[in-house]
């Protein structure tokens, strides 16, 4: 197996003794990242926002209270941003009930109260992360090809690097003709080593090696790209139970998670993938890329809900720090105001 390393991106060393930063600076750029997530969330759901607003707006405009025939008008609304049936029905039951009880006063209390029912059904499946007890923490990757696995994992990498975490990447997707290639420019980005093997190898031999390698010198997060596989090949989801049983053979619980990658713009098409996915690869997560391309970022108010899986992180681009860790609120938000 080949390992990729970069030591021109080596980050300098810190010094061991670091002066404490003053709780009221913390607080600040805290804020200040907060602030910048939001804007960047606002900027990637502007479809979606766009017409679902636009489209509030309109049902509300000629009525002080919002009545009956205003829900049904929501109803439809929900389901072209595609929140699915199943989801717009439990919100349209939950805002019915409330109408029978107390009127629901315009647009401000209708759009108050269905952030209020679309935070909580965001919020549900939210879990803690597995943590090892001691590393390496795996996460795979898995999801068909041009969802944007293999970038994903590269972006992961970032990510995890900006958090001051060691990190991996594991090129296991030896089927698909130039993903070992790819993988090896998104290693190179992100300033982060690759542990590779030919095309056509054995995924959990590479993945074996990417192990050990991360034991041997405490790498904290290994991010695994796995092979593209749809749900009809049997032998590439057998090739998947093959790789979970070698990781956990090695790392008590691993792979700590199981992250499937969704295109947001395949909508509720992606939805049945996803459910396929995870009867059968017991995904723990959703990366939702090109989230900035589409209309229809309902599917991550659906996905939670008909899943109960929770979204992780969102793809707003295709520059490396365009991979966002979702969060319910600011989503909501973005796409409310």
């Amino acid at each position: 197996m080949d390992i990729i390393r970069l030591f021109g991106n080596e980050e300098p060393e810190k010094p061991a003794q670091q002066e404490q930063e003053p709780e009221e600076r913390k607080g600040f750029f805290g804020r200040m990242r907060q602030a910048v997530g939001l804007d960047r969330m606002k900027e990637a759901v502007s479809r979606t926002r766009e017409s679902l607003s636009a489209k509030m707006e309109g049902i509300v405009a000629l009525t002080r209270t919002v009545d009956a025939n205003a829900l049904d008008e929501l109803e439809s609304v929900l389901l072209t941003s595609d929140l699915g049936v199943q989801t717009t029905t439990q919100i349209l039951d939950a805002l019915r009930e409330r109408a029978l009880r107390k009127d629901i006063e315009g647009g401000e209390e209708l759009r108050s109260l269905l952030k209020e029912q679309l935070i909580a059904i965001l919020e549900a499946p939210q879990r803690p992360i597995p943590q090892p007890a001691e590393p390496p923490r795996v996460i795979f990757l898995v999801g068909v090809n041009g969802t944007g696995k293999t970038t994903s994992s590269g972006k992961l990498a970032a990510w995890s690097r900006a958090q001051d975490r060691s990190v991996l990447l594991c090129a296991a997707d030896t089927f698909r003709a130039a993903a070992i290639e790819q993988l090896e420019v998104w290693s190179a980005r992100s300033g982060v080593e690759m542990i590779k093997t030919k095309q056509g190898g054995d995924p959990a031999a590479v993945l074996y090696d990417a192990i050990s390698a991360s034991k041997a010198r405490g790498i904290q997060d290994l991010y695994v790209d796995t092979a593209g596989r749809l749900h009809t090949k049997t032998g590439l989801m057998s090739e998947l139970d093959k790789m979970r049983r070698t990781a956990a053979r090695l790392v008590p619980g691993a792979p700590h998670e199981v992250l499937l990658v969704m295109d947001a713009t395949t909508g509720q098409n992606g939805l049945q993938q996803a459910r396929l996915f995870t009867e059968a690869a017991g995904v723990t997560g959703i990366v939702l890329t090109k989230l900035d391309g589409t209309a229809k970022g309902g599917i991550a108010v659906a996905i939670a809900r008909e899943l109960n899986l929770p979204v992780r992180f969102v793809g707003v681009g295709e520059q490396m720090g365009d991979l966002l860790e979702f969060d319910a609120k600011a989503f909501v938000e973005s796409l409310l105001g």
